[in-house]
């Protein structure tokens, strides 16, 4: 009977245990959903300005494209034309119409002649027609607008005198800033056409020569172009490719004979800078002026520092040594070296595989014999 109850407290145990562990699950799932999903709004968020900054900048972009000198120029041309247009018409369908409701159309067709003749003359420039047309076409575009501006100015003179001159300079003005807008886009076009056509005339002067003092090289040049597939090969490439040919070198314009004189003037060079400096300014000179010093005199004075030497003597010192010594010792007592850190010169590499060859050469001068 007490089995039973144990196993149902168990079972109760493993069940509270189990419901437990269940709900700890579920709490660490519904966080790791919650993490996740925070996660999501930071990347969504981090996105959204990311997408707000490009827009930002291809808007600043569109915009310093639109507002240059230039775009702002001509639009506005265009707004203040559209301006006078509006601001002339009225007065003009007004005379009109007082006169006879047939007249309505007459307004519309003396501004669209103004503004017909100005078109036409902008694209007498883009044609590159004869001046005569170009100014006839501003004639007639000055005739229409300034009838216009006649109408205008007596329809307005009625009200008040400045309402007349008013409406005159309005109808005039328009087609001028057009007209001094194609004065300007003519003649900034006509700067670039003119270094264009100066750059032409400059290529085609040097090729002239080219051809006359070059004959043989341009007509190989040209051979070659004509031999190769149809623009694989420029005419510069097969020039320089037929200069080789001809002299030897892939440098246009020097040959065997100015590349020999550019070797004697260097070799003078050379020899007078050698001259002048009192020292070989070559690299053959220089190298020979480390393996081989000049000999320098050294003046000793009474309690000067002795500097020892690291390099050995050569055999008639270290046959004159001894003797030296020898008298020395007779008149009075050396002083022995007193060596000190730093008091021996450091020599070139040059110098040192010199003195180690030195020594193989000569070993009894290093005082030992094999």
């Amino acid at each position: 009977m007490s089995s039973w109850f144990e196993e149902r407290r168990a079972d109760k145990a493993a069940d509270a245990q189990q419901r437990r562990q269940d709900r700890e699950f579920e709490s660490k799932l519904r966080r790791e959903e919650a993490r996740e999903a925070k996660k999501e709004r930071r990347d969504e968020e981090a996105q959204r300005r990311r997408d707000k900054a490009s827009r930002r900048q291809a808007r600043a972009a569109r915009r310093e494209k639109t507002l240059t000198p230039g775009n702002v120029y001509r639009k506005g041309t265009l707004a203040l034309v559209a301006a006078s247009a509006l601001a002339s018409l009225p007065a003009q369908v007004m005379h009109f119409v007082t006169i006879s409701v047939m007249l309505l159309p007459l307004p519309f067709a003396l501004e669209g002649a103004a503004w017909v003749m100005n078109a036409g003359v902008a694209y007498a420039d883009e044609r590159k027609l004869p001046a005569w047309v170009r100014w006839l076409l501003r004639a007639l575009a000055l005739s229409a607008a300034g009838f216009a501006a006649w109408i205008n100015y007596d329809y307005g003179r009625h009200v008040a005198p400045s309402v007349g001159f008013g409406l005159a300079a309005v109808t005039l003005l328009g087609p001028l800033f057009f007209e001094v807008r194609q004065w300007v886009t003519t003649l900034s076009f006509d700067a670039a056409e003119r270094k264009r056509r100066s750059d032409a005339k400059a290529r085609a002067k040097h090729e002239k020569k080219r051809a006359k003092d070059h004959k043989d090289v341009v007509r190989l040049a040209e051979r070659l172009v004509s031999a190769a597939p149809f623009g694989t090969l420029s005419f510069e490439a097969a020039f320089t490719a037929a200069w080789e040919i001809f002299y030897g070198t892939g440098t246009p314009g020097m040959t065997p004979a100015l590349h020999a004189q550019q070797l004697a003037s260097r070799q003078s060079l050379t020899t007078a800078m050698d001259e002048a400096n009192g020292s070989p300014v070559s690299t053959r000179g220089r190298l020979l002026e480390r393996l081989h010093p000049a000999p320098s005199v050294l003046v000793y004075r009474p309690g000067s520092s002795q500097v020892a030497t690291q390099v050995p003597p050569t055999p008639e010192r270290a046959f004159e040594a001894p003797q030296k010594q020898a008298s020395k010792r007779v008149r009075s007592k050396p002083v022995p070296p007193v060596r000190r850190k730093g008091d021996t010169p450091s020599f070139h590499p040059l110098a040192k595989a010199v003195a180690a060859d030195t020594a193989r050469r000569i070993p009894a001068a290093n005082g030992h014999h094999h």
